[in-house]
């Protein structure tokens, strides 16, 4: 039933008449809410949580019926997100082959044929990371997430010479990961950096309150990520004016499914979204870039990444965050964005010699 591929899970599915789904668990055993309000999914713990309680639930449920699955798999289980998740991607995957409709109409239709990408800038040396963001721009990109949170100084300059680098026509956006140590540190810094025409602010600080105290102070936009695993989530952020953005994840909710209740209460509150990523590699990024394509309120550029194997990357980065993938064909990255697929179920088939060559034993 799964296939460790290092910190990555995969699950095959298989429905009686031999069609096959395949989904992702990119386990992540130090990635959970706020506050430990969640907790992280190593691959063991994935692993026992399908073969044991997941598994055994949805043994034989008809396929078409996403609102069973995890009514089964809640009532087997408690939480396990991204558990649940990597069996959500196989089911609508065998569920759209099976109807033969891709999976994005499965979730109520195509609202973007080609989804935006945003190319993320990791904690790294300013003058490194002025070289990669003009070659992210000469590839196509034209929204760049800035990874900042560690030392106010270094925010500031890596945030301003990267807006010199790359001129006023691609837009700019940070991603602090709670890395502020109180909502004041937080607001002298993005002040200081406002002069740079910012989208977003991504989670300065930990907690929906102090974000909230943040986005009353800033003219930017604030994006809760860390913040909003699921609609419930939202509805506090909501209650609390804590953010005018949401990053929506077909993770952090458990699935496909969860993730549309997430944007549906996004759309009823008038926050627009992105959908960002647990950097999946291709198999549970299709479940990304077909959410980026459903979901009305992810109307922003998405932080997920641009899959295609070693063969076909021909030294482009711009979205590339492997150095090889598990998809048989890649993405195809046009206008500074993922064309959707429209093959049935998620799109694009799986090359399971990659999947031999990858593979960990337990």
């Amino acid at each position: 039933m799964t296939e460790p591929i290092g910190q990555y899970l995969l699950v095959k599915m298989t429905a009686s008449d031999g069609t096959t789904g395949w989904g992702e668990a990119p386990a992540l055993k130090d990635w959970g809410g706020e506050f430990g309000r969640y907790f992280g999914e190593s691959t063991a713990i994935v692993d026992t949580v399908i073969r044991r309680y997941l598994a055994p639930a949805v043994t034989g449920l008809p396929t078409g019926n996403p609102a069973l699955l995890h009514q089964r798999m809640d009532a087997a289980i408690k939480g396990y997100p991204y558990a649940k998740a990597a069996m959500d991607f196989a089911y609508y995957d065998i569920t759209g082959k099976i109807l033969g409709v891709p999976v994005h109409v499965l979730l109520g239709g195509c609202l973007r044929e080609v989804v935006p990408v945003t190319h993320s800038i990791g904690l790294i040396d300013v003058a490194e990371a002025v070289q990669e963001v003009k070659r992210v721009v000469a590839d196509g990109i034209r929204t760049i997430k800035i990874k900042i949170g560690v030392d106010p100084d270094r925010d500031v300059e890596i945030v301003a010479a990267i807006r010199q680098a790359v001129g006023d026509a691609i837009q700019l956006c940070v991603d602090a990961n709670e890395g502020y140590r109180t909502p004041g540190e937080a607001i002298q810094t993005i002040r200081r950096m406002e002069g740079c025409r910012l989208a977003y602010v991504e989670q300065p600080v930990m907690g929906i309150e102090r974000i909230a105290r943040v986005a009353e102070a800033i003219d930017a936009p604030v994006m809760a990520d860390e913040s909003a695993w699921n609609a419930h989530d939202v509805i506090q952020i909501i209650a609390q004016k804590a953010a005018q953005i949401v990053s929506i994840y077909t993770t952090k909710p458990g699935g496909l499914y969860r993730a549309m209740q997430v944007s549906a209460v996004c759309e009823a509150a008038g926050i627009v979204c992105n959908v960002n990523g647990s950097v999946e590699t291709g198999v549970g990024n299709l479940a990304n870039v077909h959410l980026a394509a459903a979901a009305p309120a992810a109307r922003l550029s998405n932080v997920i990444p641009v899959s295609m194997p070693a063969e076909r990357q021909n030294g482009r980065i711009g979205g590339i965050y492997y150095t090889d993938d598990l998809l048989a064909e890649p993405m195809v990255f046009e206008d500074g964005g993922i064309r959707v697929p429209t093959a049935p179920g998620m799109g694009i088939e799986i090359d399971e010699r990659k999947l031999d060559k990858y593979s960990i034993q337990a």
